[in-house]
């Protein structure tokens, strides 16, 4: 079904390439015609001849876009027909997938599809799944009947549950719907074809497959949620670890001063003269030193012991997302640009540019204002981690000084590496061809 379908298709493209190209030449002979005797005024058996030919011509030319139209329309229903075997169809030709079930944890999902397996095997044991309406007798022989009835149910039952098994074990997060489209075709087709032998699989039986394939389908979403829920947390305990290790450098760096003093003060005691200024000088900027030392300790100490201190920052990339995209997230990092610079390090091809960071005691609760703020400007709307959004920086300034008014938003991206290269690229850019099939000609 699905080759032929695909060389129909294949027949009806190049009749349409081959419509489409008559129409030109006989376009482009129409117009040649009418500037070739356009001048004559004399010659009236040319001028006759010319309108006999420039009409012949007209009525060609209406009617191969005629039959352009009616090739056009039946290329698409094939098309159409062919979707649900195709992985490249469009989801929004099909609709999206809504979720039918509400378990909370993956192992809900597989011990679901476990039962939902044993209640098909249990169907097919009591001869409920696939049956027969009718008691077939073969050379008058009722045991016969039942040998070829039963011979029929099996051949029945292996086609539909391969078509099922192969549409089950090849769901993908855009591909349900068409999925449970093609598992509805398969059956109806195969009740269609076993309709002179009254041999049916059952509405029952095919629900049961049905929600198989969703049981499937959200099973993997369910595993792919764990999966970056987990990796958030691993996320959140590698940031506390270096809040800790910041920590302990701070305290190093604090004792250090503390020791440099003590020692300079030791010394000072005994000099006198130029060698006690020195020495006094020295003093001071230790001092100023140990304090800026004992400030940064203070504040390492605070973010490790606090969960919701932090900073939430306000980054753009419009080399990699394009622009007025901006990401909205927060660290609890005690230099905010270390993880800046770590989303921008290989995951996308240009750098972040950063457009505001915001020191806060409750990060976390900020970062949500912010997003409840714009939630209708998610680029993600399915995915609330992803924490991109489209928003002008007019929009985001007026909110950031309701929030927090001493905030500096930078508009201007740099996006050095972004620019550089599209400088590069429009030197080299070529023309891209369009080779889709108009609606009309």
């Amino acid at each position: 079904m699905n080759d032929s379908l695909i060389l129909i298709i294949g027949i009806e493209s190049i009749a349409l390439v081959a419509i489409a190209i008559l129409a030109v030449k006989l376009t482009k002979k129409n117009k040649h015609f009418e500037e070739r005797f356009s001048g004559v005024i004399d010659a009236d058996k040319e001028v006759e001849k010319a309108k006999k030919e420039k009409e012949e011509a007209t009525n060609d030319i209406e009617s191969l876009r005629s039959s352009y139209k009616e090739k056009k329309v039946i290329h698409d229903r094939l098309l159409r027909q062919v979707a649900i075997y195709e992985d490249s169809i469009e989801l929004a030709e099909l609709g999206f997938y809504s979720p039918q079930f509400d378990f909370d944890a993956s192992e809900k999902f597989k011990e679901r599809i476990k039962q939902i397996k044993q209640t098909q095997k249990e169907m097919i044991a009591a001869k409920t799944a696939i049956t027969c309406s009718t008691e077939w007798t073969v050379e008058g022989s009722k045991a016969k009947g039942r040998t070829m009835t039963n011979r029929g149910i099996r051949m029945t039952a292996r086609a539909f549950n391969n078509e099922c098994d192969s549409a089950i074990s090849s769901v993908r997060w855009n591909n349900a719907t068409r999925l449970i489209q093609r598992i509805e075709k398969a059956f109806d087709g195969i009740n269609k074809l076993n309709e002179s032998n009254r041999i049916f699989v059952s509405t029952d039986y095919l629900e049961l497959k049905l929600e198989e394939l969703r049981l499937t389908h959200e099973y993997k979403e369910k595993k792919q949620e764990e999966k970056e829920e987990k990796a958030e947390l691993r996320q959140q305990q590698q940031d506390e670890a270096k809040l800790q290790k910041e920590l302990e450098k701070a305290i190093k760096e604090e004792d250090k001063y503390n020791r440099l003093l003590t020692k300079a003060k030791e010394e000072a005691q005994k000099a006198t003269g130029d060698k006690l200024e020195l020495l006094i000088s020295k003093i001071a900027d230790l001092n100023k030193e140990l304090e800026e030392a004992h400030q940064k300790s203070e504040r390492a100490k605070s973010m490790a012991e606090q969960t919701r201190i932090g900073h939430v920052y306000i980054i753009s990339n419009i080399g990699s997302f394009g622009e007025g995209i901006v990401k909205i997230g927060m660290t609890r990092r005690l230099d905010p640009f270390d993880r800046v610079k770590e989303l921008g390090d290989a995951s996308v091809p240009f750098i972040f540019d950063v457009h505001a960071i915001i020191y806060s005691e409750d990060a976390p609760s900020l970062e949500n204002s912010l997003h409840k703020k714009f939630s209708d400007r998610r680029i993600n709307m399915v995915n609330n981690r992803k924490e991109f959004f489209r928003i002008s920086l007019d929009e985001l300034e007026e909110e950031l000084l309701t929030i927090s008014p001493d905030t500096e938003l930078v508009r201007k991206p740099e996006a050095r590496q972004y620019k550089e290269t599209q400088a590069i690229i429009r030197k080299k850019e070529e023309a891209v061809e369009v080779t889709e099939f108009p609606d009309e000609i």
